[in-house]
């Protein structure tokens, strides 16, 4: 059995299908599923499906491409969101320096810095975006020592990596890790143990090959198991069964 632990199902690319994608899962050995919010309202998309689904969690939390603007308002709405019982982590947040026109850096940091605090607060795992902001991202899993998380897509070094997972942290990789131009995280997957690694798909987004390009969804996970079954040496069943239980761990559900 899979567990798709970061897809956003609440995404306008499901709109036409949603309900048939999502039943078919079942049948396509996955079992369960986390949908991260990233603005206050998709949070509640969120755990609108969680509540339509018995197979779906729910994230609440301000991304930081959506973060401008974000205000005690904000904050005080994500923690009352995170109080419904089908609500299992803080996410998706983190630091987004790729776009030009996302919120200025120091801001991000700021609303990144406030949510995970509530996560300490709520005693909830953080689900980390970080694209091209390692290094200020670390400097503040540094700064919560008693927060604990995934770093989704993880795309840095074994170095870097070695640090979270002294930590406790876990690491997800998606359809990244099967692209051709994947170097670094082949070499994670390779050098860290297999019950702190999470099995993702992002989707709508980073579908894995042969589906790149194409809207992905979660009965792709057999493909990134393969993959990191590559890596590793091992059977795609060890790869499926560590992950399931890791994922369950994590969010603290029964296996």
């Amino acid at each position: 059995m899979f567990f798709d632990t970061h897809a956003h199902y609440d995404d306008a690319a499901f709109d036409a299908d949603r309900d048939a994608v999502l039943s078919a899962m079942a049948a396509e050995h996955v079992g369960r599923i986390v949908n991260p919010g990233c603005t206050v309202e998709s949070s509640r998309k969120a755990i609108a499906l969680a509540e339509q689904y018995d197979f779906i969690y729910a994230a609440v939390g301000v991304h930081p491409e959506n973060c401008a603007g974000a205000d005690e308002e904000t904050f005080q709405a994500i923690q009352t969101l995170a109080g419904h019982p089908k609500v299992v982590a803080i996410g998706e947040i983190g630091l987004d320096y790729y776009w030009e026109e996302n919120p200025p850096r120091a801001f991000q940091k700021q609303v990144l810095e406030r949510q995970l605090a509530l996560a300490e607060e709520l005693d909830l795992p953080a689900v980390i975006h970080d694209r091209d902001a390692h290094g200020d991202c670390m400097d503040l899993v540094r700064a919560f020592p008693h927060v604990r998380g995934v770093f989704h897509c993880y795309s840095g070094s074994v170095e870097d990596a070695r640090i979270l997972l002294d930590r406790g942290w876990s690491l997800g990789f998606g359809g990244a890790l099967t692209f051709k131009n994947a170097r670094k995280a082949p070499e994670v997957v390779a050098f860290m143990p297999l019950d702190a690694l999470l099995l993702e798909t992002d989707s709508p987004y980073l579908a894995p090959v042969p589906h790149r390009g194409e809207r992905n969804d979660s009965r792709y996970l057999p493909l990134i198991a393969r993959r990191v079954a590559e890596v590793r040496g091992c059977s795609v069943e060890t790869v499926e069964r560590a992950a399931w239980d890791n994922s369950c761990r994590f969010f603290r559900l029964t296996p």
